[in-house]
């Protein structure tokens, strides 16, 4: 059976994606770094806006 990758992530699925902080991850989310949006109450991040910022990353050397 094949799995897919959810094309919206929460906050937990993203801490655990980049081994951060609850904290860390609401930060990056503030400051604009990575993109979230709401659904309801509910915080979520696209995919490809978390594969965006860790491609950022690794080209800027941070």
């Amino acid at each position: 059976m094949a799995t897919t990758t959810p094309a919206a992530l929460t906050v937990p699925d993203v801490m655990a994606a980049l081994q951060l902080s609850r904290s860390k991850v609401y930060d990056l989310i503030r400051s604009n770094a990575l993109p979230s949006f709401l659904i309801g109450r509910s915080r979520r991040i696209a995919a490809d806006d978390l594969t965006t910022y860790i491609t950022n990353q690794t080209r800027n050397g941070n």
